[in-house]
């Protein structure tokens, strides 16, 4: 349940267990995620953002709505695969769209009466990524921002859906790169593929983000609406498309070779401050190589934390 704060400055802040939401100003709401250590995708935080996207659903909520980050390491590191949180994702009640629960999260997102931004610094792969990817428009910080859609390495298909957003972005043959690659992209690059809309310098990312924000949510909303739901008549994925790509992620869980090699990631610091999720597109290549290889040594190169 949210519970309101007064900030130093006299601002209102909805305070969720995973996000603080700043609705201070009524055209304008920012969601800054908040969930040590890394801002993993959870069914706390899934439940959360159900309530809120419910909220703005119900109501006239903003015109513009942002996502950021309070660290600057990540923006939404992944999904957390634990099976435990599999569990809760599970028991989540059903969303309007009676899809699995994060699914419902993407569509729904899509669909929100308010212009959705997603200012990326640091890092976002797998759920992350498909967050953003679902997002209106990206923007990522030049030095700092890292995207990337590392399932492969592990022998799975991401489950949210990234099949369906990416080859409209970015094309075919690109998409193709980024889900069968793995590896992680800069801001840079991923301006350069259409995976972000725009790159920024670090240095003038939060102030170009927060004036950009800040002009769109004082256009007329009918007029941003008309918009929205024109562009998205012509580029939006089909609902149905989504539910089978996490139906085969779900099928990839299971099967021993992924399971063994998430076993080896969490003995190398998965889900936590480390040197293997820093690096995460670059140690899922040499994971899925030992597997290739046929075994599994105790410790990799990248184990140390970081």
């Amino acid at each position: 349940m949210a519970s309101k704060q007064i900030t130093s400055k006299g601002t209102a802040v909805m305070a969720y267990t995973r996000f603080t939401l700043d609705s201070s100003t009524p055209s304008l709401w920012r969601v800054t995620f908040n969930h040590p250590p890394i801002n993993l995708i959870d069914s706390v935080m899934i439940g959360e953002l159900g309530e809120l996207f419910a909220d703005i659903e119900r109501n006239e909520g903003p015109a513009v709505l942002l996502f950021d980050s309070a660290d600057p390491d990540y923006f939404l590191a992944h999904y957390d695969i634990t099976a435990a949180n599999g569990s809760l994702v599970n028991s989540l009640p059903a969303g309007p769209t009676g899809f699995h629960p994060w699914i419902d999260i993407v569509v729904r997102l899509g669909k929100l009466p308010a212009v959705t931004i997603s200012a990326i610094r640091g890092r976002a792969r797998g759920a992350g990524s498909e967050l953003v990817l679902a997002s209106d428009i990206r923007f990522a910080s030049r030095e700092r921002a890292v995207l990337g859609q590392m399932e492969v390495g592990f022998g799975a298909i991401p489950g949210g859906g990234p099949a369906s957003w990416l080859p409209r972005l970015v094309g075919r043959g690109r998409a193709f790169e980024i889900l069968l690659g793995g590896e992680d992209f800069d801001g840079e690059l991923a301006e350069r593929y259409g995976y972000v809309n725009r790159a920024i310098q670090d240095a003038e990312f939060e102030s170009f983000v927060d004036r950009f924000a800040r002009r769109v949510s004082t256009f007329d909303r009918q007029a941003l609406a008309d918009i929205k739901h024109f562009v998205n008549r012509v580029s939006l994925p089909a609902d149905e498309e989504f539910p089978p790509q996490m139906d085969a992620f779900g099928q990839a869980v299971a099967r021993p070779a992924l399971q063994a090699r998430a076993r080896k990631a969490f003995e190398d610091g998965l889900q936590r401050r480390s040197a293997a999720e820093l690096r995460l597109g670059e140690y899922v290549g040499q994971i899925a190589e030992i597997v290739t290889a046929g075994s599994l040594p105790t410790r990799t190169r990248m184990s140390t934390q970081g």
